[in-house]
C-alpha cells in the first residue's frame, strides 16, 4: 500500500463519528418503498452529498416515460413521484476518456417493518448497542451507502487528486424492481466498474440469481357454505397447482451453479400472498396467489417463465374442474433477471486485494439467491459490477435488523483503496 492510500485511510479512521451519525440520520427516515419518505431519503442524501463537496445531480424521474419503456424492469408499489440522485467526486481527467470512472451504487428504500411486536424498539429509532446499529434499513443497505460516501469523503479530505471520477448513485425502488438504477442509467450515468455495497458480510458476490414476480388467479364456483358440494372452492383448487410448483422448484434446483451450493435452495419458488373469499359462509369463487420464481444464473427470463407456465398447465390438465377452468398467470411487478460480473473483469481481484490490505477477514465468493440492481448495471448498463458490503443478508428484512459498525468501517477502508487504485492519482 502506497503513501497515498495510507493518507486516505487515516481520513477514514478520523471520520468515524461523523459517518456513524449520518447512518443514524438515514436509518431514522422511514423510507419504505412507495412512500413519500422514499423521496425524503433521497433529498436528505442529496444535501449530505453537497455538504461533503460532491457535484450533485438531483432530478425528478419522468415516471410515465420511464415506466413505458419496453425493457423497464417493473414495480410493485405505486409511486406518484420519484427522484434520482448522483454525487460525483470529479477527477482531474474527468471527461477526457483516459481515466477510469468508478461507481458506488446504493439504495435508500427499505421494506416494511412487519410485526412491530417482534422488534425490541421502534424500527426507525436507529439505536446503537454492543457495537451494532439497529433499525430497518441499517443492514439493507444504508450502511453500505454510507460506507461508500465515507470512502469518497476520505479521499476528498486527504487532498488526493484522483485522475478519474468516483460516482455515488443513491437510488430508490431497488426492493421492487430497480426503478432508481434503471433511471440513473437512462440519464446517462455510467462507469468503467461498479461496486454495490449490499450486505454480503464483506464477502465477494459477483453474480445474482433472478426473481420474477407472478400472480395466479384460480377460479372456483360460489355456493352457500351449507351446500358446499354444489360449489367449487378456489382454495381447494390451489392445492394441485401448489404441489406442482413444489415439484418444479425441486427440479430447477437439482444442479445449481457451484458457487450457489451454499444455499439450501439456490433458486427459490415461493408463494408470498394468498387472497380468497369474501364471506365466511360462502364457497370462495376466486383465489389470487402471488409469488416469486427464482431464475438460474445465465437462464433467459423467458425460459424460466415457460417452465412455470407449463407446470401450471400440466396441473390443470390433471383436475377435471381446472381442465375446463384453467388458472391464469400474470407476470407483474419486479422482473429481476440474473446477472453476473464479466469474466474478463479484474474488479473482483481489486476488491479482494483492497479488503485484505485494510486488514479484512478471509472472504468467500458466492452467488446470491436474490435479485438486485447488479443485473441492471451489467445487463442494460454493460458495467462490470460486484457486490461487496457490510451486513449479513439474513438480517436484512428481519425484525431487529442491524449492522456491525466495525464492518461498515472496514468496507469504507476497502472501498477507498479500490477507488484510489482504480481511478489513479499523481
Amino acid at each position: 500500500m502506497d503513501d497515498v492510500c495510507r493518507r486516505v485511510l487515516d481520513e477514514v479512521d478520523g471520520q468515524a463519528d461523523s459517518m456513524f451519525g449520518i447512518l443514524r440520520q438515514l436509518v431514522e427516515i422511514p423510507s419504505i418503498s412507495g412512500t413519500d419518505a422514499e423521496n425524503e431519503a433521497i433529498a436528505a442524501t442529496a444535501r449530505i452529498f453537497a455538504d461533503h463537496g460532491l457535484d450533485v445531480d438531483h432530478w425528478q424521474i419522468p415516471l410515465d416515460e420511464i415506466t413505458a419503456r419496453p425493457d423497464f424492469p417493473g414495480v410493485e408499489v405505486e409511486r406518484h413521484e420519484a427522484w434520482g440522485l448522483v454525487g460525483r467526486l470529479t477527477g482531474r481527467r474527468s471527461g477526457t476518456g483516459d481515466a477510469p470512472t468508478l461507481m458506488f451504487n446504493g439504495h435508500v428504500d427499505v421494506v416494511p417493518a412487519g410485526d412491530l411486536q417482534q422488534w425490541t424498539t421502534d424500527p426507525f429509532d436507529a439505536r446503537v448497542d454492543g457495537g451494532r446499529l439497529f433499525g430497518r434499513g441499517s443492514c439493507d443497505m444504508k450502511a453500505g451507502l454510507v460506507a461508500a460516501l465515507w470512502a469518497t469523503e476520505s479521499i476528498r479530505r486527504s487532498g488526493v487528486q484522483l485522475r478519474g471520477d468516483v460516482v455515488l448513485a443513491a437510488v430508490l425502488g431497488e426492493e421492487d424492481g430497480g426503478l432508481g438504477t434503471y433511471s440513473t442509467l437512462a440519464r446517462g450515468w455510467t462507469a468503467d466498474a461498479c461496486v454495490i455495497p449490499e450486505p454480503t458480510d464483506l464477502d465477494l458476490v459477483p453474480a445474482n440469481a433472478g426473481a420474477l414476480t407472478f400472480r395466479l388467479v384460480v377460479p372456483g364456483r360460489a355456493a352457500h357454505a351449507s351446500r358446499r358440494t354444489e360449489g367449487v372452492s378456489a382454495i381447494e383448487k390451489l392445492w394441485p397447482v401448489f404441489e406442482a410448483l413444489e415439484q418444479l422448484e425441486a427440479r430447477r434446483n437439482r444442479d445449481p451453479h457451484p458457487m450457489a451450493a451454499r444455499w439450501d435452495i439456490a433458486y427459490p419458488l415461493s408463494i408470498g400472498t394468498v387472497h380468497a373469499g369474501d364471506w365466511a359462509s360462502s364457497v370462495p369463487d376466486v383465489l389470487v396467489a402471488e409469488g416469486r420464481l427464482g431464475v438460474a444464473i445465465d437462464e433467459p427470463v423467458e425460459h424460466a417463465r415457460d417452465e412455470l407456465e407449463h407446470a401450471v398447465r400440466a396441473a390443470c390438465d390433471t383436475d377435471p374442474w381446472l381442465r375446463d377452468h384453467p388458472v391464469t398467470i400474470e407476470w407483474w411487478g419486479g422482473q429481476f433477471a440474473s446477472g453476473r460480473l464479466a469474466d474478463d473483469s479484474d474488479l473482483l481481484d481489486r476488491v479482494r486485494r483492497a479488503h485484505a490490505a485494510v486488514g479484512g477477514n478471509a472472504q468467500e465468493v458466492w452467488i446470491a439467491p436474490f435479485g438486485s440492481d447488479l443485473r441492471l448495471m451489467t445487463g442494460i448498463g454493460g458495467v462490470p459490477t460486484l457486490q461487496y458490503g457490510p451486513g449479513d443478508v439474513a438480517l436484512a428484512h428481519a425484525a431487529d435488523e442491524s449492522v456491525a459498525l466495525d464492518d461498515v468501517r472496514t468496507a469504507a477502508r476497502a472501498l477507498a483503496v479500490v477507488a484510489v487504485e482504480m481511478c489513479g492519482h499523481g
